[in-house]
């Protein structure tokens, strides 16, 4: 079975934090690079880890009142 490969995550908000992520889709300088070589597992792969930085990003603004 053929895995269809996401969207791109990108949300045309490009700006990089000092960890080099993505403060518009939370991936890192190196996923963004590589994601059109990768295939569509290790995109997924990628959109998972995207989503758990911004998930911990909103806990840690929730926790210190920003």
């Amino acid at each position: 079975m053929t895995v269809e490969a996401p969207r791109s995550p990108c949300i045309n908000i490009c700006s990089l934090d000092p960890q080099d992520i993505c403060r518009g889709c939370f991936r890192s300088r190196a996923e963004i690079g590589a994601w059109t070589s990768l295939s569509a597992e290790e995109q997924w792969q990628v959109v998972e880890r995207a989503q758990q930085r911004r998930q911990r990003m909103l806990e840690a603004a929730r926790s210190t009142g920003s």
